[in-house]
């Protein structure tokens, strides 16, 4: 197997046409084995994944780590690591409330760290992973395109911000791509979100393709998860949510089995085939899984399969919001 590449917005590199999203490996997702972690990452780079996504407050850097011992592997222009920052933990592990530190001097300081964590002298996409509405975005970007200007990072990106914002972070310096969650049972980067970054020339790499494992095709109302689970308290995974989003995906399936693939390619492939200026990140944690995720850049989506998959889960069916309401009001994104 081997992924096709995309090209992240104008300015952007090209990458593999599904990337990694290692976040799950270190955090919010229940326990980890770090064999197998590091196992699939090697197994993701084998089958032509470039992109690998992580964030300096996954695991309290305990995930930088873990793809710096896999970067000692492999040759590191082969790989691009893309970076965010601004998310703050507390010695147990706790999640600091917003607002989010980005700012000028927070942007040198962090990635300090994450080039040290990650045994690079480079990243290639650095962003802040949310607005803090008490620091211009205009400081956060220009302190990025210093560091770029001076070699530390090679392209600037965004994460969870509106069209307003888009376009006043691209005012300063070039922007490769915005990171956002966009899957069947996500759409609302289609409104004003995804035309502002087609008119702008960023591209959109989107998290949250499988809606943390409710799309995956897997996911039961009996399933029991720790407090550690993100998902213990989202309100998708919730009692009626839960019950009305698990018939979205029955319905997904039938259509998937139909067509002669998984649940879960068919909700890649249907936000992969929404244009070539997107890339899905998946958060396959075994190779099993990264196998049957990476089979769906081989589909071909005809414009009669995506109607019965759109006709399967409708824009705006999903029951329950994608963040607890704390979270929600601290996205710019959602303004």
């Amino acid at each position: 197997m081997s992924v096709s590449r995309r090209t992240l917005g104008r300015w952007g590199p090209e990458v593999s046409a599904i990337g990694l999203g290692a976040m799950g490996m270190s955090d919010l997702y229940g326990p980890a084995d770090d064999v197998e972690n590091v196992a699939t990452l090697h197994a993701a780079i084998d089958a032509g994944v470039t992109l690998i996504d992580t964030g300096d407050f996954y695991g309290s850097g305990s995930n930088e780590m873990l793809i710096g011992r896999v970067l000692r592997e492999r040759r590191r222009e082969d790989v691009v690591i893309s970076v965010k920052f601004g998310s703050r933990r507390t010695p147990d592990g706790a999640f600091q409330p917003a607002p989010y530190d980005v700012s000028p001097e927070a942007v040198k300081d962090r990635l300090a760290y994450s080039l040290r964590r990650l045994g690079t002298d480079y990243l290639d996409i650095y962003r802040p992973a949310r607005l803090n509405p008490q620091i211009p975005v205009e400081e956060t970007v220009g302190a990025l395109e210093e560091m770029r200007q001076a070699g530390y990072i090679r392209y600037i990106g965004l994460s969870e911000v509106g069209a307003e914002t888009i376009r006043r972070a691209a005012a300063v310096a070039p922007i490769c791509d915005l990171q956002i969650e966009y899957s069947l049972l996500s759409r609302g980067p289609e409104k004003e979100v995804l035309p502002t970054l087609r008119e702008l020339g960023i591209g959109l790499t989107a998290y949250g393709v499988l809606s943390r494992g409710l799309l995956s095709g897997y996911w039961s109302a009996s399933r029991q998860l720790g407090d550690e689970d993100f998902r213990t308290h989202s309100p998708r995974f919730q009692g009626g949510n839960l019950e009305a989003n698990l018939r979205l995906v029955e319905a997904l399936g039938r259509v998937a089995r139909r067509l002669g693939m998984t649940t879960s390619q068919a909700a890649i492939a249907w936000v992969a085939a929404q244009g070539v200026d997107i890339v899905p990140l998946v958060g396959a944690r075994r190779r099993e899984r990264l196998a049957e995720s990476l089979g769906a850049a081989s589909l071909t989506m005809s414009v009669q399969t995506l109607r019965e998959i759109e006709a399967a889960v409708p824009a705006g069916a999903a029951a329950g919001e994608r963040y607890p309401v704390p979270l929600m009001a601290t996205l710019d994104s959602e303004r």
